[in-house]
């Protein structure tokens, strides 16, 4: 991640009143402005001598001392709402005049502004990608979008993705997979989840699989380099296939077994995995899997590009449908 650095060396009283926050930097630089965030190892941080955001290496910060209340996490998985004030090595987290924690710069993996404003705890993206084959006269359009709002204590989130393919003598083919997810967070790094996944894909002859989850999870690791984390519970499968213009259905109960990763402290660079285990409770022997991986590359004016595998599987898939299907996606996207 480049880093831009506005180097200060003369303020005016103005400036000093209407800009809150200092951060104290390993160059001996000093910046002084608003903090607006942090997260993946980046920090954002505005001031009035610049039309857009800095972003800094967070491991690059020394100190800081702020006016500015934030929703705090560290990487032990404790949440705070305070401000920020440092003392050689030790940050204080403050909260009116009382000490809620003691911590340090690399034990903060996250910090948002507390605000009201609903759109200050958005995060969203949206990306689109085209592909076209003379030879084949395949024709393919994907689009992918996430939304998630942050709160001190619970998180919701929304993904989707969808794909159309058309070739010459070929059916067309449509994929489409979205979910909603709501986790709740308590200490030590344990939440509880709720989700709901939808899935219809052509090429398995699924018309619809609605896919009910409910459990606990755990962030094994959770730093300004990674996070790691798993969860299980137990989830209920409503799936609808059609073959051959005839629609059937079937329902079953799923345990469910899944892991996540993401690693962010690598340049421009964003990797993440998803893997989930789906062993059937009420039909012999069934298994599905899910497994999602993102390559993300961070442009300027938080533009990217999305390089993304999807794969499915089901050993007892309908008849005449395929075990696995995967699909590989390349798409241009903008950040919010």
């Amino acid at each position: 991640m480049s880093i831009s650095l506005l180097f200060i060396t003369v303020l005016n009283s103005h400036q000093l009143n209407a800009q809150v926050d200092t951060l104290y930097l390993k160059t001996s630089e000093i910046l002084i402005g608003e903090l607006k965030e942090m997260n993946r190892n980046v920090a954002v941080f505005e001031t009035d001598y610049s039309d857009s955001d800095f972003k800094i290496t967070w491991s690059k910060i020394k100190s800081v001392v702020t006016n500015t209340h934030y929703l705090v996490t560290l990487n032990s998985g404790d949440r705070y709402s305070g401000k920020l004030k440092s003392n050689g090595e030790v940050v204080y987290i403050i909260s009116e005049q009382d000490t809620l924690a003691q911590t340090t710069i690399p034990d903060i993996v996250y910090l948002k502004k507390l605000d009201s404003n609903f759109w200050s705890n958005l995060n969203a993206s949206l990306s689109v990608g085209y592909n076209y084959t003379k030879a084949n006269q395949l024709s393919q359009f994907s689009i992918r979008s996430n939304f998630t709002y942050t709160s001190r204590r619970w998180l919701a989130a929304s993904n989707y993705n969808q794909i159309f393919s058309s070739q010459d003598e070929a059916n067309t083919t449509r994929r489409l997979d979205a979910n909603v997810l709501y986790n709740y967070f308590f200490q030590k790094k344990w939440y509880v989840t709720s989700e709901v996944n939808w899935l219809s894909n052509t090429a398995q002859n699924i018309n619809l699989r609605t896919v009910s989850k409910l459990g606990v999870g755990k962030y094994i690791i959770n730093s300004n380099r990674l996070y790691w984390g798993f969860k299980t519970g137990l989830s209920f499968n409503n799936e609808s296939f059609d073959f051959e213009n005839t629609i059937t259905t079937n329902n079953s109960w799923e345990a469910f077994f899944g892991t996540e990763a993401n690693l962010y402290d690598i340049g421009d660079f964003n990797l993440l995995t998803r893997w989930v285990v789906y062993p059937s409770l009420s039909e012999s022997k069934r298994i599905r899997t899910d497994l999602n991986i993102d390559v993300k590359y961070d442009l300027p004016l938080d533009f990217f590009i999305k390089f993304g595998l999807s794969l499915n599987y089901d050993n007892q898939p309908i008849q005449f449908g395929s075990q696995t299907d995967y699909v590989f996606q390349t798409t241009l996207g903008w950040s919010l």
